[in-house]
């Protein structure tokens, strides 16, 4: 196993990393949306956050060895399930190779975020 760490994706906040290669997989933890250079919380709406959490499961992915093309799962968390047209609509952009995925609505968040993204991707 081999640790993945990148200054272009926030920092972990607790007990755990940014993402973990294992075998011809990555394993990218959930990605809230902080900007990696403030570490502020981007923009108050779903569309901004969502952006932003899928541009730093990006950069751990790439981090890692590998392409954002090549995410196998998702696994996404919403705070409200209203915000789910906005949020597809940014995903989409950025998992056009429509990976398998869940998604589903949470009671809360850390740091009050809007949403979550974590991936597994193939090398």
């Amino acid at each position: 196993m081999k640790q993945v760490s990148t200054e272009k994706a926030p920092a972990a906040i607790g007990p755990y990393s940014q993402g973990f290669v294992s075998g011809n997989l990555v394993f990218c933890s959930g990605q809230i949306p902080v900007v990696p250079e403030s570490g502020e919380v981007a923009g108050p709406d779903i569309a901004s956050q969502a952006e932003q959490s899928c541009k730093n499961v990006k950069a751990v992915i790439e981090a890692a060895g590998s392409d954002i093309g090549r995410v196998l799962k998702t696994t996404c968390f919403l705070a409200d399930m209203n915000d789910f047209a906005v949020f597809n609509g940014v995903y989409e952009k950025y998992f056009s190779s429509k990976p398998a995925r869940s998604c589903v609505a949470v009671k809360a968040l850390p740091k009050g975020v809007l949403c979550e993204i974590e991936a597994i991707a193939e090398l």
